[in-house]
């Protein structure tokens, strides 16, 4: 009788950790929701807004979306997590989105969903390597599954030569966002176990907004854009990256950023979804299929904590 208690107190500490770690795959599930029409809400917008004014704007409402969201408490940043913020918010709110939004103006529609899925390599191999991350094994089955899953929902198995032409220089600039933007979820995972998650949003989008605008000044950028393409930059910054950002940070904290990453990259599925139920855009068998092998490789991954 006197361990029951303790069998008590066991059973309620695992009901919590199981908690948490199920609220971060919602938040990353999430994230890839609010993510998945970025490409789709983005391309108009750049018909009328110079890429590096777009990424300004985003990320000042990105900043803003999270500002009543932060934790009303006393707090302070010690200067090795000033010099960490810095980094993010100059690789994942700076560098990554506008080599993102440069390179979409040369690339395809298609060939950039395609590229995108370079975040989930270089996220992967950086958090393996550098910051010695480790799944199970059943976990790398998992991973290859997903990452399976969507290149296929993404090419529907019509490979373009053209996503994989190093002469397409946008090609190289989305190849490059994913490169600083995988650098920027590392990071913020361990920033993440420090500060408060809609906090870092806050900075890291603020100071990324305020570089992007001094290059707008720097680089005489014209400062215009149609009202008709303003649903769009609205649409951009609240949901498409504040939102997600702050579910994707929330992912971090709980799971991790392998993990994180490879329940994110769902986003380019949900990004056909959506296309097929707003666009009227046709999804193919063999997508149907991939979407099942994805849904089974998170499931594999969620089981096997």
């Amino acid at each position: 009788m006197k361990n029951k208690p303790l069998d008590i107190d066991n059973l309620f500490m695992s009901r919590i950790s199981e908690n948490y770690v199920l609220l971060g795959y919602v938040s990353a599930i999430t994230s890839a929701v609010l993510f998945g029409s970025v490409s789709t809400v983005a391309k108009p917008a750049l018909i009328s807004i110079h890429p590096i004014l777009l990424a300004s704007f985003v990320y000042f409402l990105a900043s803003l979306v999270a500002t009543p969201l932060i934790q009303k408490k006393k707090f302070s940043i010690s200067s090795k997590d000033k010099g960490l913020l810095l980094i993010i918010a100059v690789s994942g709110a700076v560098v990554g989105p506008t080599l993102f939004f440069i390179g979409l103006e040369d690339a395809a529609a298609s060939d950039s969903a395609l590229l995108l899925n370079g975040e989930i390599i270089f996220s992967v191999f950086l958090a393996i390597l550098l910051f010695r991350e480790k799944l199970p094994t059943v976990g790398y089955l998992a991973a290859v599954l997903i990452i399976t899953g969507v290149v296929i929902v993404t090419t529907d198995m019509e490979f373009s030569y053209s996503a994989f032409d190093v002469r397409n220089v946008g090609n190289l600039f989305i190849i490059g966002a994913t490169l600083f933007w995988a650098l920027d979820n590392n990071l913020s995972k361990i920033l993440s176990t420090r500060l408060d998650v809609a906090r870092i949003v806050q900075i890291k989008s603020l100071i990324g907004g305020s570089i992007l605008l001094l290059l707008v000044f720097l680089l005489q950028i014209p400062i215009d854009m149609e009202l008709e393409h303003l649903p769009n930059v609205l649409l951009l910054g609240t949901a498409g990256f504040g939102a997600s950002i702050f579910f994707f940070l929330h992912g971090l904290k709980r799971i991790g950023t392998v993990k994180t990453v490879m329940v994110f990259s769902t986003s380019s599925a949900f990004g056909l979804v959506f296309a097929s139920l707003f666009l009227q855009e046709e999804i193919s068998h063999i997508q149907l299929i991939a979407m099942g092998v994805i849904l089974s490789g998170i499931y594999l991954l969620y089981r096997k904590q």
